[in-house]
């Protein structure tokens, strides 16, 4: 996407970013903060006022789940297998009806009668049983407790791991799941995309500096992107963690993880 704009009347969307074939890219913001918008115009499922999109043109290579999608509460998994097989080229029967099994999913019961985790499970599964070449998986474990969210992130590493060329584009409230996932972060805030890194690299180089008034006055900033004044003090993020436990050694740098970091865009300010 190269600078994407779309406005309604009270939110604009602003955007530009690109998902390299191979990787789990995450896309992570508050509710309203534009993450389904830049999903709907990536799908084509919505028109955009400025910019360019280039994504793919075969639909039977993309795989999508939206977070408030399901089929007919009265329709069978059994049901929906036949549905899939009409509509892709490539739905592997076998394939879908197996994993269900595996996943505990009642092939003839109606799906009025699944548990939240259940209808989840099987959007994953729709999404992932015709050998799309694309995921795109809009807040897939929303509402989930960590048992079914690690059965629904163990289904997508090994989507991953068979063909090393897939990609996945997914949005998350529940960020440090995606810490052992994703290869990319993108934080979109107020429709604009205020943060971008790659996973390893936040592991390796980012902190969080912990510091007091007087500290802050004094602390060389030139590798701080946003900071929040706090009751106790500041809070900061820095991208290169090791300049200031060299550097300041008696301040409190800890180690930072993906809520710090969407914490610290959505309410700290920039340097």
């Amino acid at each position: 996407m190269q600078n994407v704009k779309k406005t309604y009347k009270d939110f604009q969307l602003d955007v530009s970013l690109e998902i390299k074939s191979g990787t789990v890219v995450g896309l992570l913001g508050e509710n309203g903060s534009g993450k389904t918008t830049v999903f709907k115009a990536l799908l084509g499922l919505i028109s955009i006022d400025e910019g360019s999109i280039y994504s793919v043109e075969d639909k039977n290579d993309v795989g999508v789940v939206f977070s408030d999608s399901m089929l007919s509460q009265y329709y069978t998994v059994k049901d929906i297998s036949t549905i899939l097989k009409a509509f892709y080229k490539h739905f592997d029967e076998k394939f879908f009806l197996t994993k269900a099994v595996e996943m505990k999913l009642p092939l003839k019961k109606t799906i009025k009668k699944f548990s939240t985790g259940m209808k989840a499970k099987l959007k994953v599964l729709m999404a992932l049983s015709h050998q799309a070449k694309v995921l795109i998986l809009d807040e897939p474990t929303t509402g989930l407790d960590i048992s079914a969210r690690m059965d629904i992130y163990d289904m997508l590493r090994d989507y991953m791991e068979e063909d090393e060329s897939r990609t996945i584009l997914i949005s998350s409230h529940i960020t440090n799941d995606l810490d052992t996932l994703c290869d990319e972060i993108y934080i979109i805030n107020d429709g604009k995309i205020n943060f971008h890194e790659d996973i390893d690299r936040i592991n390796e180089t980012y902190g969080l500096i912990k510091c007091s008034e007087k500290e802050w006055q004094t602390l060389d900033k030139q590798f701080i992107s946003n900071y929040c004044k706090e009751k106790w003090g500041y809070g900061a993020i820095t991208n290169e963690k090791q300049f200031y436990l060299e550097n300041y050694p008696k301040m409190i740098i800890e180690n930072i993880n993906l809520d710090d970091i969407l914490l610290m865009n959505i309410k700290g300010e920039r340097l």
